[in-house]
């Protein structure tokens, strides 16, 4: 059996011995819940203990490794900018699509405070927790952490992507030798998390089933509806953000006829949608810029690999869906401070989502603690990940061709601006 089938049947058996708990209600059974439910906590746990070491030494290396961008030009730092504006735009779609989306979705109340009395650390009434909820100016200034390592502690992750994104920046500007002594220490302690990463997604099916259980047991069968409409949800703002922004973009501000730019994206998409990598549908991307766009070759030598590593709009829409969904789910009200934490967090962290399964949710851990959502939500969600998979990486996939156009058009208007000046003096 592979894997997603096992990490799928781990899934729906917890849900269904939840399920069956709570409509026999048999005195003997209801313990069970309670007794699993440690082994789901543990799963979720050893997960975050990796996220944060992970997504700080990913943006250091990023940023302090730029310094080789600029070698090919100023086709890197464009790049990056492009990157920034899609991300930013995608996290924007995924939000303004879910959240009234989101507010159809029926979660008795009941079932949230139970669910959030499960949760580990909660138990804070809205009324604490609104409390606590940061003003606008207080947001700005805790940005900027003061003390990293409680920061760390504290699991607040945007000061810590500030930090990183600030000490990546200074490295850039010491001597070289130096530089790459401390980018190897970062670059081996990102490869060791990714490696520790893959270990504990080993036993995937064991903590989705320890948290499926207890989600069924507390739900009942509202808990499969609501799964459901998450799939259909994230698949659907996947697509929709594929059809209504990424091709039109490409079409209008690429300049490339949609005909010809829906077959030259087709093979890529298909590996994409039927291997769920990105990684995977990267030669026929490259095949597909060379040959049907006629893009030039910094495009497909540069570009697209270094797109492949860091450019992943369908992994900010998940994280942003994700997010609302679990808030959702758990019953708890986001703030506009928060949703403003969401929204940037997201677009910064996708440049470190790993090239693994469930990489975006993976790195979404920090993501709800830092607004006081239970981060319990994310083993379930990475039992029900794989037709969202393939919706996400096709975007993936059609995003990188849609931003080459782009940067090709923009790079050919700025080379004939130049050779126009030149002229002219």
């Amino acid at each position: 059996m592979s894997f997603t089938l096992r990490v799928l049947a781990g899934l729906i058996l917890g849900l269904a011995i939840g399920i069956g708990i709570s409509v026999a209600r048999v005195p003997w059974l209801l313990p069970v819940p309670g007794l699993v439910e440690p082994l789901g906590i543990l799963f979720v746990n050893l997960i975050r203990m990796t996220v944060i070491p992970l997504v700080v030494s990913s943006l250091i290396v990023g940023v302090a490794s730029m310094r080789d961008a600029r070698a090919v030009g100023r086709l890197g730092i464009r790049s990056l900018v492009l990157f920034l504006v899609a991300l930013g735009a995608a996290t924007v779609f995924a939000a303004a699509t879910a959240y009234p989306l989101l507010g159809r979705l029926a979660i008795d109340p009941a079932v949230a405070a139970r669910l959030r009395e499960s949760a580990a650390g909660a138990g804070r009434t809205a009324a604490e927790s609104a409390k606590q909820l940061p003003s606008l100016a207080q947001w700005v200034t805790d940005l900027v952490p003061v003390n990293v390592f409680k920061a760390a502690a504290d699991g607040a992750i945007l000061p810590l992507i500030v930090f990183a994104l600030a000490f990546g920046i200074a490295l850039t500007a010491i001597d070289r030798e130096r530089r790459q002594a401390v980018v190897r220490v970062f670059h081996g302690i990102a490869d060791s998390m990714l490696l520790l990463v893959g270990w504990i997604l080993r036993f995937t099916p064991v903590g989705v089933f320890a948290l499926a259980v207890p989600l069924g047991a507390r739900m009942g069968v509202a808990a499969a509806g609501s799964l459901v409409y998450y799939i259909v949800l994230l698949s659907g703002v996947s697509a929709a953000f594929i059809i209504i922004v990424v091709v039109p973009a490409g079409v209008l501000l690429g300049r490339v006829p949609i005909g010809r730019f829906v077959r030259a994206s087709a093979p890529a998409t298909a590996v994409a949608f039927s291997s769920r990598s990105s990684l995977a549908a990267l030669p026929a991307t490259i095949e597909a810029a060379r040959t049907a766009l006629a893009l030039p070759e910094e495009i497909a030598s540069f570009f697209l690999p270094l797109a492949a590593s860091m450019f992943r709009v369908g992994g900010a829409i998940c994280q942003m869906v994700a997010v609302l969904f679990v808030a959702r789910l758990y019953g708890v009200d986001l703030a506009v401070s928060q949703m403003a934490t969401v929204i940037v967090t997201v677009v910064l962290t996708s440049f470190t989502i790993p090239g693994i399964p469930a990489g975006a949710i993976i790195v979404m851990a920090p993501v709800l603690a830092s607004v006081g959502v239970p981060v319990e939500g994310i083993g379930i969600l990475m039992g029900v990940d794989t037709i969202p998979d393939m919706f996400r990486t096709t975007a993936n996939v059609v995003g990188w061709l849609a931003a080459g156009s782009i940067l090709a058009r923009t790079s050919r208007k700025v080379e004939e601006t130049g050779e126009l000046r030149a002229g002219v003096r």
